[in-house]
């Protein structure tokens, strides 16, 4: 009876091994946090505006392109986790890699009017409505 628990120890052991081998492989990239990814995003409205939040911690606001066009608004943007050289990862549990999100706004926005900020790595943009809507 012990010996047939310690086979069932050492053949989970070796499938752990197994997963932990396959976390460090290029080809299971995205499984592991690296890849397209999608922030969580919240939207909300007032009266006044549209605000859209997404939680994007660790990327350059300079780097993302936010558009508008046409009711829809696009966020792009990457981020790189940086390794030191002669550093492999063993374990990352934090996302990485390109994103593009698309949000459908439902009624007219100034588009000259949109403004994004960042902070604590919380991307708001304001989309402020028209007048007519």
């Amino acid at each position: 009876m012990f010996d047939v628990f310690c086979t069932k120890i050492n053949m989970g052991l070796r499938e752990l091994d197994n997963l932990f081998e396959c976390a460090i492989e290029p080809s299971y990239s995205n499984l592991y946090g690296y890849g397209e990814w999608n922030p969580a995003s919240d939207i909300t409205e007032t009266d006044k505006h549209y605000l859209v939040t997404m939680e994007v911690p660790g990327v350059d606001l300079k780097k993302m392109d936010i558009s508008y066009n046409d009711g829809e608004l696009t966020i792009k943007g990457e981020k790189v986790i940086e390794t030191a050289e002669f550093e492999s990862c063993l374990c990352t549990e934090r996302f990485a890699g390109a994103f593009n999100r698309n949000f459908i706004i439902p009624r007219k926005v100034n588009a000259d009017k949109i403004d994004a900020t960042y902070k604590d790595g919380v991307l708001s943009v304001t989309l402020p409505k028209t007048e007519e809507a």
